[in-house]
């Protein structure tokens, strides 16, 4: 075909099938047999890898890791999992860290050697830190936007009724250049589900943008938080604009509870991210997805004050959403998958993703022979394109 600038030859697609990809001024223009391509045009040998539309690293905290940084060991909480108490240690931790836009460019790197070629990080926007840290992160996206695609929300980590000035904050990070708003634990950290919910809706609504709030609440607290986020959503007609992050409570719901409040969900267009935590229950992926919910996952937390584990690494990341979900089939691995990649696209609203003719030549290979078999091996060796452009190998990125 005319107009090919690189030609990705003898590519293994989920299907199984070998085919030749075209790409021109970043998009995939042409999936022919291999073979079959465009002869003169720059040659990319897939060598009969599996080639699959980079991960989507669908939460994620640049500003608060200390991945690469020194090691900072874990201090439990007092009595149990608390949310104020781990902020509280994180704001001690911070304050001997390294710069954060060191850790951030470590963290990064982490994540596209991998294959994350789009990413969703909260940053923190409160009366404790202000806009600091959102400066700092915006420049870093700014000197990361060839390799990786990144969404930013303005998170209130300190709360937003309880930290003086946070309303406003993050009105003004909106207009610096944040994408979406963030929120906290309306109940239990707040104390005001309608209060907390009306400053984000409302900041959410003024400036046309998402929102993306953090939920830890367990038990029927926290379904009864999701309940109403989803009637805000619903009446605000953001359906498709709206995340609930961890969304805990979901998991400790018998069964018939959670498929009712699962079509609840689905109907106001709301997705859920979890990334399986090992201590405490997490939403039933499988049952969600199966009322029609979108279920994407991320790193969260990589090496920080909230736990010491985190590679960066969203395939393994399925596999362990897949492990903690008993997910054994071909069928059910590969929902693995989909949900840190195609299900990740749905919910941050990316244009352009996939391997079809017309989406960005956005991809990663990997030595499998398929979907399955790459989710529970997690095969490393990996290269990683952006917009058709090598940018990282063997989990280095290339600059």
């Amino acid at each position: 075909m005319a107009g090919i600038e690189i030609l990705f030859t003898n590519a293994r697609l989920a299907d199984g099938s070998l085919k030749d990809i075209g790409v021109a001024e970043g998009r995939i223009v042409s999936i022919a047999s291999a073979g079959s391509g465009e002869a003169g045009a720059r040659q990319v040998d897939i060598a009969g890898a599996l080639l699959v539309p980079g991960f989507v690293e669908g939460h994620i905290h640049l500003d608060t890791s200390f991945y690469g940084d020194k090691w900072i060991p874990h201090k439990p909480c007092t009595n149990g999992f608390d949310v104020h108490e781990r902020v509280a240690f994180q704001a001690e931790n911070m304050a001997k860290a390294a710069p954060m836009e060191e850790r951030a460019r470590k963290q990064l790197e982490l994540c596209v050697g991998n294959g994350s070629l789009q990413m969703r990080s909260h940053v923190m926007v409160d009366g404790s830190v202000g806009l600091k840290s959102l400066e700092t992160i915006l420049d870093i996206r700014e000197e990361y936007r060839d390799i990786i695609d990144i969404q930013l929300v303005a998170f209130p980590q300190s709360g937003i009724l309880k930290s003086p000035g946070t309303p406003e904050l993050l009105d003004e990070a909106i207009g610096l250049g944040a994408d979406l708003v963030g929120g906290l634990d309306p109940a239990s950290f707040d104390r005001d589900v309608s209060g907390h919910l009306d400053v984000v809706f409302g900041v959410a609504e003024k400036h046309g943008v998402g929102v993306d709030i953090h939920l830890h609440d367990f038990g029927s607290l926290g379904a009864f938080t999701v309940e109403e986020i989803c009637a805000r959503t619903a009446a605000l007609g953001m359906q498709g604009k709206v995340a609930i992050s961890h969304a805990y409570g979901l998991g400790d719901l018998d069964a018939d509870a959670a498929r009712r409040i699962g079509g609840k969900i689905a109907a106001a267009g709301v997705s859920i991210m979890t990334n399986a935590p090992g201590d405490h229950a997490f939403p039933p992926v499988a049952l969600l997805r199966g009322e029609g919910v979108t279920v994407f996952s991320g790193s969260d937390n990589i090496r920080d004050s909230w736990w010491p584990y985190g590679d960066g690494d969203m395939l393994g990341r399925a596999m362990m959403i897949g492990y903690r979900s008993g997910f054994y089939t071909d069928e059910e691995l590969s929902a693995a998958f989909d949900v840190v990649t195609a299900a990740g696209a749905r919910a941050l609203g990316l244009e352009g993703y996939g391997i079809a003719i017309g989406a960005k030549a956005d991809f990663v290979t990997l030595a499998a022979a398929h979907v399955p078999e790459a989710v529970v091996a997690v095969p490393k060796g990996r290269r990683v394109f952006k917009a058709g452009r090598l940018v990282a190998e063997n989990g280095v990125v290339v600059r």
